[in-house]
């Protein structure tokens, strides 16, 4: 059962690891000599593919198109030749197409051109038009297409403008990082998104951990004084959407419902300034910036890296992995997805590498639930996980479906928590693909 008067509760206090990076100012990673560039980059349909083997192609050319409303378009990286259209699997473990392009030419290695628009006397939908073209999802990790959720109806009325940056997942310090190099233009994308969404109010979250991100962001917002800082309390998973909404304004969002529902938009602080170098610098998503990270990594750097560059060459770039490496994980800890293949590409929902050298417990897939009640209580969305595990676990999948399992935000909460070691949010998720599958 789902209950929304349970959201202020739970959520977890973890080691959040951040001191491996947060230091660390964002470095140029190397122009690959080769870029894999999937196509199935974001929620939605895989974009269309617009060239073909033996196509030469400029840094930012387009080389596939949105397909569809909930899509997006992608970009060449790196000027070359396209020499490969292949299928393969990705770093989630889906598989895509994928564009492999040769390096050959001239490049700019920031990506950004030498232009600068003057947006203000553009219309709400030119700007969203820049926003679609350019490619931007968000960059928090759900890669959601950045201009499907700015797309807000006339009879919509936006109350709250809420920028996000919790940055909550251990190790993760990419958006810390570029809080405090790039805090003028973050605020100049909060200055677009308000024009397009027009909000009564702006809040910009940031955790308790990143006492110096909260100061600069303070400063460069004094230029707009709409925008209020929020400092927020350092609890996993506090960089929720649904949850952030609840912290700041105290509203709640029932099961099924979007945060516009409540009169909310919500928008990562890497896809703000995604947002203002796609408007204001002609600037195409063709890369990010990604932490890598870990106790199975030479040297943990912040890098700016170009999409479709391979995992394997980051690590290089980084020393390489320690011989006691056990694992390594695309995005966070939490919700990352474990590598089997380093040959796999950088895509836009890439936010970290991680390398962990430390011998965890392994999760016990037998193990036997105690009824201790902490995965409970871990839960800030009010699920009951030790419920849902034990009807998963007699075939009961459609009494799991009614009590909630398909509302799982699969944070990892309860299996970081649970004293069995039970894999419970690898069980949720298995339980809502099947569920979905049989739709």
């Amino acid at each position: 059962m789902y209950f929304s008067k349970f959201f202020d509760l739970g959520g977890l206090h973890i080691e959040d690891y951040k001191y491996l990076t947060n230091s660390k100012k964002i470095e140029n990673a190397f122009i690959p000599s080769i870029a894999y560039i999937p196509l199935s980059q974001h929620i939605g349909k895989s974009a269309k593919l617009t060239i073909n083997v033996g196509d030469r192609v400029e840094e930012g050319d387009l080389i596939a198109k949105a397909d569809g409303f909930v899509s997006s378009n992608i970009h060449s990286s790196i000027p070359g030749t396209v020499i490969d259209i292949k299928e393969s699997f990705i770093y989630n473990g889906k598989k895509s197409t994928i564009v492999v392009i040769k390096l050959n030419g001239t490049f700019s290695r920031t990506g950004q051109k030498e232009v600068r628009f003057d947006w203000r006397s553009l219309s709400r939908t030119s700007i969203l038009n820049i926003i679609k073209d350019a490619g931007v999802v968000g960059l928090g990790g759900a890669a959601f297409p950045t201009h499907v959720k700015l797309s807000v109806q006339d009879d919509s009325k936006v109350e709250y403008l809420y920028i996000n940056g919790a940055e909550c997942e251990p190790f993760i310090t990419s958006d810390h990082r570029q809080m405090l190099e790039r805090g003028e233009d973050i605020i100049e994308g909060i200055n677009i998104l308000e024009k397009i969404v027009t909000p009564d109010k702006i809040y910009v979250g940031i955790e308790t951990n990143k006492r110096d991100a909260i100061k600069n962001i303070k400063n460069c917002a004094k230029v707009n004084p709409k925008i209020k800082v929020i400092t927020l309390n350092a609890i996993y998973p506090r960089g929720d959407e649904k949850l952030l909404i609840k912290f700041i304004s105290g509203k709640v969002i029932e099961p099924n419902k979007l945060p516009l529902d409540v009169g909310a938009v919500v928008v990562n602080v890497s896809t703000t300034l995604a947002i203002k170098e796609a408007v204001i610098n002609d600037k195409p998503l063709i890369d990010r910036v990604v932490t890598v990270t870990g106790s199975g990594i030479v040297n943990p750097k912040n890098l700016k890296i170009k999409i479709g560059t391979p995992i394997k060459d980051i690590i290089e770039e980084c020393g390489g992995l320690k011989p006691n490496n056990k694992k390594v994980i695309v995005g966070g800890p939490m919700m990352g997805f474990s590598q089997v293949d380093l040959d796999v590409p950088v895509s836009k929902g890439c936010s970290a590498i991680i390398a962990i050298a430390d011998e965890y417990e392994k999760f016990n897939i037998n193990g036997v639930c105690i009824s201790c009640g902490k995965c409970i209580s871990a839960c800030k969305f009010g699920l009951m996980p030790t419920t849902l595990n034990r009807l998963i676990k007699n075939k009961l999948f459609d009494e799991a479906v009614k009590s909630g399992v398909m509302l799982c935000k699969e944070c990892g909460a309860c299996s970081y928590i649970c004293p069995a070691k039970i894999p419970l949010v690898q069980v949720f998720k298995m339980t809502k693909e099947f569920a979905r599958r049989l739709k």
